[in-house]
C-alpha cells in the first residue's frame, strides 16, 4: 500500500522522520520545553483542539510552535476555535490532514482497530443502539481515509441482505453491509470536493462483505507455516517468545515475525509440510556454504580445530551468527509445531473438519468424534462444533444442541459461542429460495458447504480448504459477481464502464489500469533463497513488471480478518496481476474469535471478561 503520487508526499515523509523522536500522550501532564517544537498527530475532536488550544496559549506555551497533522479531514468549527485565539494562531507552523486513521498489517493488509465491532454490530441486545450506529460510521470514517491517503476512488460493491424467503423480515444485522456502504460513500463523496488531487472518477474496486460470508473461515484450523503459528504458539500479535541455551541457562528471546525476517516472509504462506521440508533443505544449503558451519559441523566428532580452522571461523562469525540465528529460529518453531500437532491430534481432527465442508462427513461423524476422543482438548471440540453450527444451524435447536453440549463435556459458557454462530446470520448455503446466491454444491454428498476445486493438484494432505473471500474476489475480477447480490453503490461513470465493466476488460487483452501511475510493489520483488538467509518468496516466480498491473481490488471484511483470508491476497495479487489489499475492523486468530463469540449474548461484558 502506497501513496505513489500524492500532493501530500513530502508532508507524509518528513510526518514519518518526527514521529520518531519522543512521543506523548495528549492528555497526560507533559513538561514545558518553550524552546522546542512539538508536532500534534491527533483526532478532529472538539476535545482534542481544547487541549491543543490550551497548551499553546498564553504568555507561557508548552512548546514554541505547534506542527498540527489531523488524523482525517477537520470540520471547519473546529479550525475556527483554534483561529479564534491570535495568541495560538501564530504559533501554528502547520496545519495538516493526514488521513491515516488505520493500522497496517503488512504491505496489503490494514485494520481500523475496531476490536469490538463483531460484538457491538452482531451482538444480541445491540440493534438500534447508539454504539450500534457509532461503530458503524467511525469505521466508515477510518476506511475512507485509506482511499483519501492512496488517492483511489473505488467502484463500490457490497453483501446485499437476502433473507431465507420472502416472507422473512430482513434483520439488521444482515443490512450492516448495505449501512456500511452507504456510510462510507457518504465520506469519499466528500472527499470529491474537499480533498485536492482526489480522483473524480473510479479508478479501483471495492467489495464489502461481512463476517457472515465465511463463518468457517475464523475456526477451522489452518495447516500453513504462518497460521499454524498465530493459532498455536500464544503469540502475542507478532511477538514470538522461545528459549535459547545461554552458560548452561535458558534465556528468553523475543523476536517479532514480520516482512523484516525474510524466511518468514517465505515460509508464512506454505503449507506446514512443506515449509518444514524448505527449512531442512536451507540449513543442508547453509551448512554445506558456510565456512564456519563447516568447521563447527566438522569438531563434532571430538577432533581439535587448528589455528587455521579458528581463523576462518571467527572470519565467517558476524554474517553466520545472524544467519544461524535467523535458520535456528524457524527450526525451533516448526519442532514446536510438530509437538502441537501430535499433542492436540489436529492431523484427525483437520480431516474431520475439511470432510465436513466439503460434505464428506456429516452428523454421524462429528458424533462419533465427540464418543471416541474424550481426551480431546475442550478447543478442539468446541471450533469443531462451531463449524458444525456454521454448516447445520439446525442441529443446535431446541435439545438438539444441549445434547451435543452434553457429549462434548463442553461448559454453559463454551456453549454460547457455539449457538450465537447464528447472530451471524445464515450460511450462505441455506439461502436458495430467495434468490440469494449459494454456496451448496454436489447434492449427491451429505452437504456440500463448499465447492472442491477440481483445478488445483493436491500436494499436500489438508490444504483444500479455502475462504470464501478468495472465490468473491476471483470472481470480481473476472466481471462475474452477481449484481443482485453483491449490488453496486455508484453508477460507475462512463470514462470507467465503456461499454462493458472494467473487471471483464481486465480479462481481455491489455490489464485494466489505475488513473494514476503505479509503482513497484516492494513485496512482490524476487528474493534469493538457497543460503538460509535470503528469501525465495513464493511471489518470484510472478510477473516482474508489476508496473502494468491492472486496478487495485479493496475488500473489507466487516467483522474481523483470518490468516487464511491474508494468505488469499496475496495469492490472487500474483494470480490476476491487480493488487488485492485487504482490510478489515480486526485481524482475529482462533482464540480470538471464540471469545468474541461468547460476547454477542452478553449485554455488559469486555473482551478482559473472558478466557479461552
Amino acid at each position: 500500500m502506497s501513496d505513489s503520487d500524492s500532493s501530500q508526499g513530502s508532508d507524509y515523509k518528513w510526518f514519518r522522520q518526527i514521529s520518531k523522536e519522543m512521543v506523548e500522550d495528549l492528555y497526560k501532564r507533559r513538561q514545558p520545553l518553550p524552546s522546542m517544537d512539538a508536532v500534534y498527530f491527533i483526532q478532529p475532536l472538539k476535545e482534542n483542539i481544547v487541549r491543543l488550544v490550551s497548551d499553546m496559549s498564553g504568555r507561557c506555551p508548552l512548546y514554541k510552535k505547534a506542527h498540527v497533522f489531523f488524523s482525517s479531514p477537520v470540520a471547519r468549527d473546529l479550525v475556527a476555535n483554534i483561529k479564534s485565539d491570535t495568541s495560538v494562531l501564530a504559533r501554528i507552523a502547520a496545519l495538516r490532514e493526514m488521513n491515516l486513521e488505520y493500522f497496517t498489517v503488512d504491505n496489503q493488509v490494514y485494520i481500523t482497530d475496531d476490536e469490538h465491532a463483531l460484538e457491538v454490530l452482531y451482538g444480541e441486545h445491540m440493534e438500534g443502539s447508539r454504539k450500534f450506529d457509532d461503530c458503524l460510521n467511525t469505521m466508515a470514517s477510518r476506511v475512507a481515509t485509506v482511499f483519501a491517503s492512496m488517492r483511489e476512488f473505488p467502484n463500490v460493491r457490497y453483501r446485499a441482505a437476502k433473507s431465507l424467503d420472502p416472507s422473512t423480515l430482513t434483520t439488521l444485522h444482515d443490512l450492516i453491509p448495505t449501512k456500511f456502504a452507504a456510510a462510507l460513500w457518504n465520506y469519499l463523496e466528500k472527499y470529491k470536493s474537499t480533498i485536492p488531487h482526489f480522483p473524480k472518477s473510479e479508478t479501483c474496486e471495492l467489495l464489502i462483505v461481512d463476517r457472515s460470508v465465511d463463518q468457517v473461515a475464523p475456526v477451522i484450523h489452518g495447516w500453513t507455516y504462518g497460521a499454524m503459528c498465530h493459532d498455536l504458539l500464544n503469540m502475542e500479535g507478532n511477538k514470538y517468545v522461545y528459549e535459547v541455551p545461554t552458560q548452561g541457562k535458558l534465556e528468553k528471546k523475543e523476536v517479532l515475525l514480520e516482512d523484516h525476517d525474510p524466511i518468514w516472509v517465505e515460509l508464512r504462506d506454505l503449507h506446514f509440510a512443506d515449509a518444514s521440508e524448505r527449512l531442512h533443505v536451507k540449513m543442508q544449503n547453509f551448512i554445506s556454504k558456510n565456512k564456519a558451519a563447516q568447521i563447527r559441523h566438522s569438531s563434532r566428532d571430538g577432533s581439535d580445530l587448528s589455528t587455521r580452522d579458528l581463523q576462518k571461523m571467527v572470519q565467517a562469525l558476524p554474517q553466520y551468527s545472524e544467519q544461524i540465528d535467523k535458520l535456528t529460529l524457524h527450526v525451533d518453531i516448526a519442532q514446536k509445531l510438530n509437538e502441537k500437532i501430535r499433542e492436540f491430534g489436529l492431523q484427525e481432527v483437520g480431516h474431520l473438519e475439511e470432510d465436513l465442508v466439503f460434505g464428506h462427513a456429516g452428523t454421524k461423524e462429528v458424533i462419533q468424534f465427540l464418543r471416541v476422543k474424550q481426551e480431546a482438548t475442550r478447543e478442539v471440540k468446541l471450533r469443531l462444533l462451531m463449524i458444525y453450527a456454521a454448516i447445520y444451524p439446525e442441529k443446535f435447536e431446541g435439545e438438539k444442541g444441549t445434547k451435543l453440549m452434553q457429549l462434548a463435556r463442553l461448559s454453559p459458557d463454551d456453549m454460547k459461542a457455539v449457538t450465537n454462530m447464528r447472530l451471524l446470520g445464515l450460511p450462505e448455503s441455506k439461502k436458495t429460495s430467495g434468490g440469494g446466491f449459494s454456496l451448496k454444491f454436489d447434492i449427491n454428498k451429505k452437504h456440500a458447504f463448499r465447492k472442491e476445486k477440481t483445478n488445483e493438484q493436491e500436494t499436500w494432505q489438508l490444504s483444500k480448504f479455502y475462504p470464501m473471500v478468495e472465490e468473491l474476489i476471483r470472481q470480481l475480477s473476472k466481471g462475474e459477481l452477481s449484481k443482485d447480490d453483491f449490488p453496486c453503490m455508484n453508477d460507475p461513470s462512463p470514462t470507467y464502464h465503456g461499454t462493458q465493466s472494467a473487471s471483464v476488460r481486465t480479462t481481455q487483452g491489455q490489464p485494466a489500469h489505475s488513473m494514476r501511475s503505479r509503482r513497484a510493489a516492494t513485496w512482490a520483488k524476487p528474493r534469493q533463497s538457497d543460503d538460509g538467509y535470503s528469501s525465495d518468496s513464493i511471489l518470484r516466480h510472478g510477473s516482474s513488471d508489476f508496473k502494468r498491473m491492472g486496478q487495485r481490488i479493496f475488500v473489507f471484511i466487516i467483522g474481523g480478518a483470518t490468516r487464511s483470508e491474508l494468505r488469499a491476497i496475496r495469492k490472487l495479487t500474483n494470480e490476476l496481476n491487480r493488487e488485492v489489499v485487504l482490510g478489515s475492523s480486526s485481524l482475529d486468530d482462533p482464540p480470538e474469535f471464540i471469545t468474541k463469540m461468547k460476547l454477542l449474548s452478553s449485554q455488559e461484558l469486555s473482551l478482559d471478561d473472558l478466557q479461552i
